[in-house]
């Protein structure tokens, strides 16, 4: 747990980190690695030594034992990643995702100041979950999970749409890639047809079998408009999208698509909490990144104002201490400033 980014000490050096205050910082680090460092099956962006690595690389610290080690996860997750594709089975959300997969771990290599050789591999890997799948004489998304998405039942699997377990959240590593220069083969092609079917099928934060062979996308409840899942994250994937494809029609639909989220008082209502993941530091922060780089970036200034109302409101109630569900993250959000590009964990820009 000290090792792990969510909720761990090594998330929560972050906020000092972001403030200058490496003095605070320190003792939260040598806390987090106390135990040793993880670079097992269980080593992510947001666990483990490539945990590590990111949090260090804010500070702009480089120890090359930690990024060896972070290579070497890196590399077997692709070789199993590769094992389980030439079986034929369907991959598990933990291959793929940014919480604990290979978009993540990409994210982390595409923020080190020159990407290395794993990074173009890691987006080559992405960037094949494009080319649709069989089984059981079904075509399936390349990325289609034979799990649960949750505690339900998900009978023949599911789709994810979500930033931290799904396609938004490899269609923002293939975007922002290609923004800064980087780019493997089919690159382009991949970032379309990611971007279409979040564009058909996004209103819902996974897609079913049974949805899927109706071939009408279903209409939900409203959704709370969070980072994790959501509108809001959802919105800033395609318009990242746009962006890396000079689209501006895919943009300009992917700005409406959140401010119609962030106008809506049913989607709001069902905010609960303060927190980057699902609550208001990450509506606020992503809302943030979406007005930058948008043209008319006035017209978000008041959902920002509402987000950042509620916030300041609700930081104080947030049971745990640490950066993607408890109050470091949330503090950082309300601060407002990525002086150490701690965004790149939530693949925000």
């Amino acid at each position: 747990m000290p090792q792990a980014l969510a909720e761990g000490r090594l998330g929560a050096a972050l906020l000092p980190i972001e403030r200058g205050d490496l003095t605070e910082a320190r003792p939260l680090l040598a806390a987090a690695v106390g135990g040793g460092v993880s670079t097992g099956a269980n080593a992510s962006l947001f666990h483990g030594a490539p945990a590590l690595e990111f949090v260090l690389s804010r500070a702009g610290q480089t120890d090359w034992r930690v990024r060896a080690a972070t290579d070497r996860v890196v590399a077997a997750r692709l070789a199993s990643a590769r094992r389980r594709r030439e079986s034929g089975r369907l991959p598990a959300l933990a291959e793929f995702d940014l919480i604990q997969g290979i978009t993540g771990l990409t994210a982390l290599l595409l923020s080190r100041e020159e990407p290395p050789p794993l990074a173009m591999d890691a987006l080559g890997y992405l960037t094949s979950l494009q080319r649709p799948v069989t089984a059981d004489g079904e075509e399936l998304p390349g990325w289609w999970s034979p799990g649960s998405p949750g505690h339900e039942e998900a009978p023949g699997g599911h789709a994810n749409n979500g930033v931290a377990h799904g396609v938004a959240g490899i269609l923002s590593a293939l975007a922002i890639s290609v923004r800064t220069g980087v780019r493997a083969d089919g690159q382009e092609a991949a970032i379309d047809v990611f971007a279409s079917w979040l564009e058909t099928w996004g209103a819902s934060w996974w897609i079913t079998l049974p949805q899927l062979s109706a071939g009408v996308p279903p209409q939900p409840p409203p959704l709370r408009p969070s980072w994790c899942y959501g509108t809001i994250g959802i919105a800033r994937a395609l318009q990242l999208a746009g962006l890396a494809a000079d689209n501006d029609s895919r943009r300009q639909a992917a700005e409406d698509a959140a401010l119609a989220a962030l106008g809506d008082p049913a989607r709001l209502a069902r905010v609960t909490d303060a927190s980057l993941c699902h609550g208001w530091a990450g509506i606020l922060t992503v809302t943030r990144a979406i007005a930058a780089d948008s043209p008319a970036p006035e017209r978000f200034a008041a959902s920002m104002r509402l987000a950042g109302d509620r916030l300041a409101a609700g930081i104080a109630a947030l049971p745990k201490p640490g950066f993607l569900e408890g109050r470091a993250g949330a503090q950082l959000a309300l601060d407002g400033t990525d002086c150490a590009g701690w965004t790149r964990a939530l693949l925000i820009r």
